[in-house]
C-alpha cells in the first residue's frame, strides 16, 4: 500500500454528491464497506493481480445506507492485491454453491506496487481533487 498526499483528506462531502461525481469517472464503492466507513475504488489494472486507487471515507452524519449521509475523506492510497491462480482447494463445485464458494483469498493483500501505478494513482487523485474542490 502506497499512501498519496491529498488536499481532499479531512474534507466533508455529501455521499450522494461524491457518487454523482466519481462514478462517471470509473470509481465504485468497494465491497467491504460498513455502515460507518467505506471507500471509492478505481481499478487501474489487472496486472499480476489487481491495482486499485482507493479513497477511503468515514460517515460524519448518518449511515452509509441512509439518504443524506455526510462523509469525511481519508488519505488515498494505491494497493495491489495478488491473487492465487487456479481453483481454491476448499472450493465447492456445484450449481448450488458456485456463486458462493468460487473465490480464493488473495495470495497477498498488500503486494508491492509498481512505480507506474503509483504515478497513475497520483494523477487520478489530482483529477479527483480538481473535480471535487472546484465543484463544491
Amino acid at each position: 500500500m502506497i499512501q498519496i498526499d491529498s488536499s481532499l483528506e479531512g474534507k466533508e462531502f455529501a455521499l450522494f454528491e461524491l457518487e454523482r461525481l466519481l462514478k462517471p469517472k470509473g470509481f465504485v464503492i468497494g465491497g467491504n464497506w460498513d455502515y460507518d466507513h467505506g471507500a471509492f475504488d478505481y481499478k487501474m489494472a489487472n496486472d499480476e493481480g489487481y491495482q486499485f486507487l482507493r479513497i477511503p471515507f468515514t460517515a460524519v452524519s448518518g449511515q452509509l445506507d441512509v439518504k443524506g449521509t455526510t462523509v469525511k475523506i481519508g488519505k488515498p492510497y494505491v494497493l495491489h492485491h495478488v491473487y492465487q491462480g487456479g481453483i481454491a482447494p476448499t472450493a465447492q463445485v456445484s450449481n448450488a454453491t458456485a456463486g458462493i464458494n468460487q473465490f480464493q483469498e488473495p495470495q497477498d493483500k498488500d503486494g508491492s506496487v509498481a512505480q507506474q501505478y503509483i504515478e497513475l494513482g497520483t494523477e487520478l487523485v489530482r483529477e479527483v481533487e480538481n473535480t471535487l474542490l472546484t465543484t463544491s
